[in-house]
């Protein structure tokens, strides 16, 4: 939700991946959320508007320094980044799927 993350993010994504446009899905601390069984179906109801309509080929499933919405360390937000990426992945979408941690510069750090 946060928008100091949305540009670094948008302009990660028109580098690497030539990307005209980006969808986005945001809610407080979304990474957390993929714990949550009703928002995971609202976000893959949401994902599926995405990829079946608006043709997306490639989800960014990213946290934050300073996240507001899920105050936790960076090593816990990176470990449910990864969560959230496997439950994508489950999904069997013709998409890729990475995690981002977006850090105290505004700097997407791709993880593995």
């Amino acid at each position: 939700m946060d928008g100091r993350i949305q540009l670094p993010i948008i302009h990660w994504l028109k580098e690497n991946y030539e990307a005209s446009f980006v969808d986005t899905i945001t809610e407080p601390g979304i990474d957390n959320l993929f714990t949550n069984t009703d928002k995971i179906k609202e976000i893959k109801s949401k994902t599926l508007i995405s990829v079946n309509k608006h043709g997306s080929k490639l989800i960014i499933v990213s946290g934050h320094n300073d996240c507001a919405g899920n105050p936790v360390s960076k090593s816990e937000h990176i470990d449910q980044i990864k969560h959230a990426v496997s439950v994508i992945e489950s999904w069997k979408l013709p998409i890729k799927t990475i995690g981002a941690w977006v850090n105290h510069n505004w700097e997407l750090e791709i993880l593995e």
